[in-house]
């Protein structure tokens, strides 16, 4: 899915995105088995497979095939179990494929925590045995299933690491080495880039960065802007301006703030008429700091048209991370710049609309000024609902 993220009309019968579940956690009876292979709960991939007296074919509890009727319907443990018993695996969603699937996913994720503990970076030979497969075949499974090779995974953590342990450093220096740079050429090569400023004054907190901010009313409430000499580097939305302002300077405490100018209005203009019409493309430079995989999530959503959604796990299938639908909701939460980056027309896979960092009724009403009719949740609703989208639905 390389194309635009997005899509105009949506069934009902779509599958929603649970939370995550170890299999076998919660399908201790046949009623929730079928519960979960109707609506083709993600959670329930490898908890139990389902046979079909009718046909004869087992199936993964997610398949896609048409459902049959439930009398037809019973639940093995196994692959193994439902073969002994006479069935057949599925042509369509090949269940028993999963266990391999599932081990190499496990193999891909060792190799991930190899990179992370390891002091100097493995090679790929090293990353490649660790996992029991060719250098070759190892390479290709890991960016099929994290979206970027080895290398790149390294970097990234490399990154991180010389990020977080900066505050704390007694000098740059040390921070740089101690997170595995060979050489600090390296790391200051890529500094900018990762960081949105120097190393030093990402050390304090900003120290040395100027910011202008300044804080506007609009139908959405208050808003906030603040921007560095780059770009824009945060907005939000609140009901308190002081609020707004206070977070602004825990996040970059020791950065000089400072109220924006009249230049600045322009900036602020450009993003207010965002909160007002939010269909509407503008060139607004960035100056935003996040993971490696926050900034491909960020990239995607800049991707969906306006008056269109997407949700979690198209997101997810489009960055070659089919399995990271919770990740790609957590970095939708970090998102930085409000309006700029559109996570508002995300929402779950039923359609519906969850939680917004800067409220649900927020997010209704930006969706409402793209021409998508938003609606509540049904009574009811899990308190836990609030952290992923409620309903959405294009009107054309």
């Amino acid at each position: 899915m390389d194309h635009d993220i997005g899509r105009k009309d949506r069934s009902e019968d779509m599958q929603t995105i649970e939370a995550s579940v170890r299999p076998g956690e919660t399908f201790a009876d046949d009623e929730a088995r079928w519960l979960a292979f109707a609506r083709r709960d993600p959670a329930a991939e490898g908890a139990f497979v389902t046979a079909v007296r009718t046909t004869g074919i087992y199936c993964r509890a997610t398949c896609t095939a048409r459902k049959p009727h439930r009398r037809n319907v019973q639940f093995y443990a196994t692959c193994a179990a439902a073969e002994a018993a006479g069935f057949r695996a599925c042509k369509r969603c090949r269940p028993n494929e999963v266990a391999s699937q599932v081990a190499q996913g496990e193999a891909i994720a060792r190799a991930c925590r190899l990179i992370e503990q390891a002091e100097a970076t493995p090679n790929l030979d090293a990353l490649s045995a660790a996992a029991g497969l060719s250098p070759f075949h190892f390479h290709r499974l890991f960016k099929r299933v994290t979206g970027v090779t080895p290398k790149a995974y390294a970097m990234a953590n490399r990154a991180k690491r010389a990020a977080d342990s900066l505050p704390g450093a007694a000098t740059v220096t040390q921070a740089i080495f101690d997170a595995g740079y060979e050489a600090s050429s390296r790391f200051y090569g890529e500094a900018e880039m990762r960081l949105g400023m120097s190393p030093n004054a990402y050390r304090a907190g900003g120290q040395g960065t100027a910011i202008r901010y300044a804080v506007v009313s609009c139908t959405l409430g208050h808003l906030l802007v603040a921007a560095t000499e780059k770009g824009v580097c945060a907005i939000t939305m609140g009901e308190d301006a002081a609020s707004l302002v206070q977070a602004l300077h825990e996040r970059f405490r020791q950065a000089s703030l400072a109220e924006g100018d009249a230049h600045f209005d322009a900036v602020v203009a450009t993003v207010a008429e965002l909160a007002e019409r939010p269909g509407q493309t503008v060139a607004l430079p960035l100056d935003i700091q996040g993971s490696l995989f926050q900034l491909r999530v960020w990239e995607a959503l800049r991707r969906i048209p306006a008056g269109t959604t997407a949700t979690y796990s198209e997101i997810a299938r489009a960055l070659g991370r089919p399995a990271a639908v919770r990740a790609v909701a957590q970095a939708c939460g970090a998102n930085p710049v409000a309006l700029a980056i559109p996570c508002h027309r995300v929402v779950r896979s039923d359609g519906s609309l969850s939680g917004y960092r800067w409220g649900t009724e927020r997010k209704r009403a930006l969706l409402a000024r793209e021409g998508v009719e938003a609606f509540v949740d049904p009574p009811g609703a899990s308190a836990r609902d609030e952290t992923l989208p409620r309903s959405v639905r294009r009107t054309d």
